[in-house]
C-alpha cells in the first residue's frame, strides 16, 4: 500500500526473501507461458476445426467451472502445505496432463478427434483442460507467497509485479499459440508445451522458499479438520466487514465477463486469420504488461477498494464502444486498453485480502473467492454461446435486428456478437454504480485502512487469528523473518513500522493481551467452533447487508 509511510529498504534477510520472490516470479511466469500456450492452442484448433461458437464457449465454461469446483480445495492445500511443495504438485500434475492428451493425439486420427459431436474430441479437450486448471493451484500458492516474502508496504506493487509477468506470458503465448496451431498443427503444439512445462518443473526444484513450519490448528489447542470445506472456509471471509461483498462483485463481473470468454476469439478469428489473431493478441498484451508496471511502480492509492471500482467503471464503457463498428483496429485498441486495466483490477483484490485477512488463512480465502468468482463465468459462458448462435447473431442478420440496431452498431458479419458486448457492458456498468453507493463499499474501506497487514515472514501463525474484525479475538502474532545461516538477525520489518506509530499494539502487546484474555485457551477451543457456527449462521445477514 502506499500511504505515504516511509518504512527502511529491507536488508538482509528480508533482501533474500525478495530474492526468492522473483525467482519464483519467473518460474511461475515459465508455468503459465506453457499452460497458457496450449491453452490458448486448444481454443484456436478448436475453432478452426469445428467452426462452431457453442464448442469454445463449452470449452471455456468448463475451464472456469473446473476452477469454480477445486478453488476450495486448492486453497485448502495451500494452507495445508508449504508453498513450494504446493507449486511442485501442481506442475507434476500438469505435465502428467499434457503427456496424456500426446498419448491421445497418437493414438486417435486426426479427423476422429475434430469431431465434437464424438467423445473423443472432449476427452483430448478435457485432459489439456486438467493440466491447465491445476496450474491455477499454483497461482493461488503465488498470492500468498507475496504475503510469505514481500513486506507490507511493498506488496501492491509485488502484485503489480505479477500482473506485468501474467501480461508477458499472454502476450508471448498469443502470439506463438497461433502461429503454432498455424503452422506446425496441434500435435506439435502438445509437444512443446509438454517439454517446456518438465523444464520448469526441474527449474523449480532448485529454488529455495525461505518458509517456516506449517503450524496447524491442532498445534494451537484444537483439532485440525481433516478438509477445509465451506465450513472452516467461511468464517474467513464474513469475519472482515465487506469482504463477503468484494468477491459477491467480483462474481458478478465474472457473470458478465463470460460473455467476453465466450465470444472474444470468435469475433477476433472474424476479422483475422488465425495467424493474424495470435499476433494481435500478442501485440495488445503488451497493455497487460504496461498496467502491471503503472501498478508496480505507482502502487494502488490509499484506497484499493476504490479503485477497483473505477477500473471496472472504464471496463465497462470499453466494452460498450470496441465493438460497436466492425473495424479491426477499433477492437485492437480495445483489447489493448482492455489489457491495461486487467492488471489493476486483479492487483486490487489481492492486495485487499493480503491485507486484512491473516497469513495462515490467506490460502482458503483467495480458494474461495476463486470458486465462487470463477462458478459465475461458465453460466454466462454456457448460456451465451447458444443465445448468440442462434438467437443474436441470426437476429442482426435479419433486417428487423438491422433496423433496430443498425444506427448504433453498423454494419458486418458480426453484429450480433457485438450487441452481446453492449449488453454485457451495460449491466456492469450498473452494477459498480451501485457498488459505489452501498453500505458494504464503506466498510471494507474502513477495514483496510484500519487492519494491521500479516507481516513478511507470518509463517507459523496460528490458524486462529482474524483481521480487521473489530471483535474481541486477536490475530495471532507474526513472528520474524526467518534468517539465513550466518546472516545478522534484523529487526522484523513489521516492528519497525509499529514503532513509527505510538498508537499500534506491538507484537508482544498483542500476545501479552491475548494471555490476558484467553487464560484458559487450551480448553476454550470448543467455544471457538461454536462461535464459527455463528459466523455462518451469520451469512445470511452479511449477504443482506451486500445487497443493502
Amino acid at each position: 500500500m502506499t500511504d505515504g509511510t516511509a518504512t527502511p529498504r529491507p536488508q538482509g534477510p528480508v533482501g533474500a526473501t525478495m530474492r526468492s520472490f522473483h525467482q519464483v516470479l519467473v518460474n511461475t511466469a515459465v508455468a503459465n507461458i506453457t499452460s497458457s500456450y496450449l491453452w490458448w492452442g486448444l481454443t484456436f484448433w478448436a475453432y478452426l476445426e469445428t467452426r462452431s461458437v457453442l464448442a469454445t464457449s463449452i470449452i471455456g465454461g468448463s475451464y472456469m467451472l473446473l476452477i469454480a469446483v477445486f478453488g476450495m480445495i486448492f486453497g485448502g492445500l495451500v494452507d495445508r502445505m508449504r508453498k513450494k511443495a504446493v507449486m511442485v504438485l501442481s506442475s507434476s500434475i500438469t505435465v502428467s496432463a499434457y503427456l496424456l492428451a500426446g498419448l491421445l493425439y497418437l493414438i486417435f486420427d486426426v479427423t476422429t478427434l475434430v469431431d465434437w459431436s464424438r467423445p473423443w474430441f472432449w476427452l483430448f479437450a478435457g485432459v489439456i483442460l486438467i493440466g491447465g486448471v491445476v496450474e491455477h493451484l499454483r497461482n493461488i500458492a503465488l498470492s500468498t507467497t507475496v504475503t510469505l516474502l514481500v513486506p507490507a508496504d511493498r506488496r501492491d506493487r509485488a502484485n503489480g509485479l505479477v500482473g506485468t509477468v501474467q501480461g508477458l506470458a499472454f502476450m508471448v503465448t498469443s502470439v506463438f499459440s497461433g502461429l503454432s496451431i498455424g503452422l506446425l498443427g496441434m500435435g506439435w503444439t502438445v509437444v512443446i508445451a509438454t517439454a517446456a512445462t518438465g523444464l520448469a518443473l526441474a527449474h523449480l526444484l532448485t529454488i529455495a522458499i525461505p518458509e517456516e513450519r506449517i503450524v496447524s490448528t491442532a498445534e494451537a489447542g484444537a483439532e485440525a479438520p481433516k478438509f477445509l470445506g465451506l465450513r472452516e472456509m467461511l468464517p474467513a471471509v464474513l469475519v472482515v466487514p465487506g469482504l463477503l461483498a468484494l468477491i459477491l462483485f467480483s462474481t458478478f463481473n465474472n457473470l458478465v465477463g463470460g460473455v467476453f470468454l465466450a465470444l472474444m476469439d470468435p469475433y477476433g478469428l472474424t476479422l483475422f486469420s488465425v495467424e493474424a489473431w495470435g499476433v494481435v493478441l500478442g501485440v495488445t498484451s503488451t497493455g497487460f504488461i504496461i498496467g502491471g508496471m503503472l501498478v508496480a511502480k505507482f502502487g494502488l492509492g490509499k484506497n484499493p477498494v476504490r479503485t477497483m471500482l473505477l477500473v471496472n467503471v472504464g471496463i465497462a464503457l470499453l466494452g460498450m464502444t470496441f465493438a460497436i463498428r466492425e473495424l479491426w483496429w477499433l477492437y485492437a485498441l480495445g483489447i489493448w486498453v482492455f489489457m491495461c486495466l486487467t492488471p489493476m483490477a486483479e492487483a486490487t483484490e489481492q492486495t485487499i485480502i493480503q491485507r486484512v485477512v491473516p497469513f495462515a488463512k490467506q490460502g482458503r480465502v483467495f480458494g474461495f473467492a476463486a470458486s465462487v468468482e470463477a462458478a459465475a463465468a461458465p453460466v454466462s459462458s454456457f448460456l451465451v454461446g447458444p443465445l448468440a448462435e442462434f438467437v443474436l447473431i441470426p437476429y442482426m442478420e435479419s433486417r428487423e435486428g438491422r433496423q433496430t440496431f443498425g444506427w448504433l452498431l453498423g454494419d458486418g458479419e458480426a453484429r450480433g456478437i457485438a450487441l452481446a458486448f453492449v449488453g454485457a457492458s451495460l449491466v456492469m456498468l450498473l452494477a459498480v454504480v451501485v457498488a459505489f453507493v452501498s453500505r458494504p463499499y464503506r466498510r471494507l474501506s474502513a477495514a483496510y485502512a484500519e487492519a494491521v497487514p500479516p507481516l513478511s515472514g507470518d509463517t507459523t501463525q496460528p490458524d486462529d487469528g482474524v483481521a480487521g474484525s473489530g471483535g474481541d479475538e486477536v490475530s495471532s502474532a507474526d513472528p520474524p523473518v526467518a534468517h539465513e545461516p550466518g546472516a545478522q538477525a534484523q529487526p522484523a520489518q513489521g516492528q519497525t513500522e509499529k514503532a513509527q506509530d505510538h498508537h499500534e499494539p506491538t507484537r508482544d502487546q498483542a500476545e501479552l493481551r491475548r494471555d490476558q484474555d484467553e487464560p484458559a485457551h487450551d480448553h476454550e477451543e470448543p467455544a471457538r467452533d461454536h462461535d464459527e457456527l455463528d459466523h455462518i449462521g451469520e451469512a445470511g445477514q452479511s449477504i443482506r447487508d451486500t445487497l443493502r
